[in-house]
């Protein structure tokens, strides 16, 4: 048997064995408030799926939270670039990063609703926790180049775009496909708080509320299901969009050359 066919019997028999010991738990507790059984949550989840509503929910936050990560990933790089180049830009954008990581997300959306409808609540939450993630690793990344790469650079003349295609980006992938990684989970939790909190119309984060308004543990498991579903299948879609592009930019320096 091979490895990765290891790896997969091994992480099923766990999370089989993580369903028992859930089953086993809430036989034991005996009250559905308290905690659901895996049987009737995945009854429920059924239902659910059929409901009317079901994917306007599900795009209502997909949406939303979706947005605020690539406004977080676009802006983010460009001031990682900026603050690479710029180290003076750097020390301006300190002060700021560090209090985004440091201040709770609570905190911030409370603040935000001051500002903002409770329907684009979501996508700034979303965009403000995935930024310093992005802008961090990033800086990292092209502070770690090597800067005989970059004289070499200097000594062929090379064009800034060929800069950022032949030496940039390839020595970036790593730093960018961790970065994306992490904070795509950070941007469903951040975003779907948000929602919880500002409880728009038509959100995740409104059927999760109303689940604990009426003490309904099977709907709050249900539905927390539904959200890790779609949050690791957004995840798994755009690093494979993601890796794709890497492996074409690859190709095209192989086929293209440097210089």
């Amino acid at each position: 048997m091979s490895e990765n066919k290891k790896d997969r019997l091994y992480k099923a028999a766990a999370v089989g064995s993580a369903l028992i010991v859930w089953q086993i738990a809430a036989m034991i507790l005996n009250h559905a408030i308290l905690l659901a059984s895996p049987i009737s949550v995945f009854t429920r989840l059924v239902e659910v799926i059929f409901e009317e509503g079901f994917l306007a929910h599900i795009w209502f936050s997909l949406y939303r939270i979706g947005k605020g990560f690539l406004l977080g990933l676009v802006l983010g790089t460009v001031l990682a670039v900026v603050a690479g180049r710029f180290p003076a830009v750097e020390t301006l954008i300190f002060p700021y990063m560090v209090t985004i990581k440091t201040v709770p997300v609570a905190s911030f959306i409370v603040i935000a609703l001051i500002w903002l409808s409770s329907k684009e609540l979501s996508v700034f939450i979303s965009f403000l926790i995935v930024l310093p993630v992005i802008y961090n690793n990033i800086l990292a990344g092209l502070k770690s180049i090597d800067p005989k790469m970059q004289e070499m650079a200097e000594v062929f003349r090379m064009s800034w775009s060929k800069r950022l295609l032949y030496i940039y980006i390839p020595h970036l992938k790593s730093f960018i496909i961790s970065a994306c990684s992490v904070a795509i989970g950070l941007a469903w939790k951040s975003g779907v708080a948000a929602e919880i909190i500002g409880i728009p119309d038509g959100s995740l984060g409104e059927v999760l509320y109303e689940a604990k308004v009426y003490l309904n543990t099977t709907d709050l498991l249900a539905w927390t299901v539904v959200i890790v579903f779609v949050s690791v299948l957004f995840e798994k879609v755009f690093m494979y969009l993601l890796r794709k592009s890497f492996e074409y930019h690859e190709n095209r320096n192989i086929d293209g050359g440097i210089i």
